[in-house]
């Protein structure tokens, strides 16, 4: 199916140090509460959006911020590259949600989660055709953790190593519900997601085709704007 390592187990696995799935962490009707969530934050104040590289690329999937909008390569607490307004606030609740999916990911005696602040969320939505090249998530000035939450249609997440975007690399299979966390080590590992599984959404969490990734992080910024780094 692809060139990597394909990861098919439905138990909780460590990937590469610091990297964890866990299957299954959120059950039906909590995607469903973050579906509904999801489709407000799409509404605005800073709608959906198909981002603008600065080369002049499209990106495929859509993208809404929360907390602070990100834009290639950095962030900014307003939107420049949409509307101009200021992103919707990062809601404590999804502040929890991202403290008990480390717990899930590391165990309680980790410790990591009770320091944990996520103060930006990236929502992006796949549809059958979008894609996610590899890249790192470095924009932030914290290390802390990511926390990955996938709902609706399944796909290809490739997770890979820190130096380069090609080998070696492990493509795990994320299906809805499932929690990925990537700290530590692997923190700044290149990843990406090369295929969606069109219809294999399951209509109870509300979504009838397509993908909803949920990443949080931590950004260490404060004030308007983060700093602007190459790709």
């Amino acid at each position: 199916m692809t060139d990597g390592l394909f990861v098919a187990a439905r138990d909780r696995a460590e990937v590469a140090p610091g990297a964890v799935h866990v299957p299954g962490w959120l059950p039906i009707g909590r995607q469903r509460e973050l579906v509904e969530a999801c489709r407000e934050w799409a509404r605005g104040p800073v709608p959906m959006r198909h981002t603008v590289l600065p080369g002049g690329g499209v990106m495929s999937v859509r993208t809404v911020c929360l907390g602070w909008h990100w834009q290639p390569y950095r962030y900014t607490r307003t939107a420049g590259d949409v509307n101009g307004a200021r992103v919707a606030p990062f809601p404590g609740w999804l502040a929890d949600l991202g403290r008990a999916a480390l717990v899930a990911a590391y165990g309680e005696e980790d410790g990591r989660a009770a320091g944990y602040a996520p103060d930006a969320a990236l929502v992006n939505f796949y549809d059958g055709d979008a894609r996610m090249g590899m890249h790192q998530d470095k924009e932030e000035r914290s290390s802390a953790p990511v926390v990955s939450l996938s709902i609706g249609d399944s796909c290809v997440f490739r997770f890979g190593n820190t130096r380069t975007r090609g080998r070696p690399y492990t493509d795990v299979e994320l299906l809805s519900g499932d929690l990925f966390v990537f700290g530590g080590p692997s923190r700044f590992a290149h990843h990406g997601v090369p295929r969606i599984f069109p219809g294999t959404a399951d209509p109870a969490v509300g979504m009838s085709a397509g993908r909803l990734n949920i990443t949080l992080r931590e950004t260490g910024l404060t004030g308007g704007a983060g700093p602007s780094r190459s790709a």
